[in-house]
């Protein structure tokens, strides 16, 4: 009785987890029938409707969200505790999910990871781009990278980069044709491009700092645009002004191709954090990862 309840319930948790009979025998090397066959005796034994299915999706009831609760933190320390054995013979076997935006991307330090990767090659690295707000347990990330300032109070947050800058740029042909701001508040009669983020309020202010002294712009342009290569494109081009990462900004100024304004104005503030939830034990991969984004001064 155990053993056909825990091996049904295995199958049930994949297939709630995929939210889809065709990706859940794909990834247990079984046939579809044979899960619907399991999971429709499961729900016959609890008499209990786990799963709500129509021809195009399939998600679970409210009683098979809290078998999934219940579930899922012991699967995962089940997991970590067989990786650890893994572990104590040599190899380190996992696949690790991380989310990003696509400038902290660029700040992961890369050589670092690309080193470890190849010394462990049965570490599997997913690393997923969004510049929106993801939620990492939803989504089932094992972590996620945001700026320090908007990391949850309940998570977990390792620092894996120094502190950061944004600095306001154009080109010499764009401040050749327009007096260069000398106040943020003059930043709204300029062409500002902007930058629009879906699940942090859409378009946000300009943040600016100076003597202690606060200001959030909001500004107008001809573009928006969501990613970070298409607004340095821009501002090269001479169609406004560009609010960019300083690390980014600065190959192009030290070249002269563009211009810095409001210097004064632009503060330095926590850099990116790897986080994610609070557990008893990691998979060894995973404490690798974080060991090897650390940041160290």
């Amino acid at each position: 009785m155990l053993k056909e309840n825990f091996n049904e319930l295995q199958i049930f948790f994949v297939v709630a987890r995929e939210r889809s009979f065709t990706k859940a025998a794909s990834k247990l090397g079984v046939t579809q029938s044979a899960l619907s066959h399991a999971i429709k005796a499961l729900e016959e034994r609890l008499n209990i409707r786990l799963l709500t299915r129509t021809t195009r999706s399939v998600a679970p009831t409210l009683a098979g969200e809290k078998i999934i609760a219940c579930l899922e933190p012991r699967i995962a320390d089940l997991e970590q505790e067989l990786e650890s054995l893994i572990h104590l013979n040599g190899r380190v076997s996992s696949t690790v999910r991380l989310s990003a935006g696509e400038h902290a991307v660029r700040s992961l330090r890369w050589p670092k990871l690309k080193s470890l990767l190849q010394n462990y090659p049965d570490i599997n690295l997913e690393l997923i781009v969004d510049n929106g707000f993801v939620d990492i347990v939803a989504d089932r990330f094992d972590a996620g990278v945001r700026l320090g300032e908007s990391v949850d109070k309940d998570m977990i947050a390792v620092k894996i980069g120094p502190e950061m800058r944004m600095v306001l740029v154009g080109s010499p042909a764009y401040f050749t044709a327009n007096s260069p701001p000398e106040t943020p508040h003059d930043l709204r009669k300029h062409r500002c491009i902007n930058v629009r983020m879906p699940t942090a309020g859409g378009i946000p202010h300009w943040e600016f700092e100076k003597d202690g002294h606060t200001l959030r712009v909001k500004v107008e342009g001809q573009l928006t645009f969501n990613l970070l290569a298409e607004r340095v494109d821009a501002a090269l081009s001479g169609l406004g002004i560009a609010y960019l990462p300083e690390d980014i900004a600065q190959p192009y100024i030290t070249s002269h191709q563009l211009v810095q304004v409001l210097p004064d104005w632009c503060h330095t503030f926590p850099g990116y954090y790897l986080y994610y939830p609070s557990r008893k034990l990691h998979p060894p991969a995973f404490s690798l990862i974080i060991d090897a984004l650390r940041h160290t001064e």
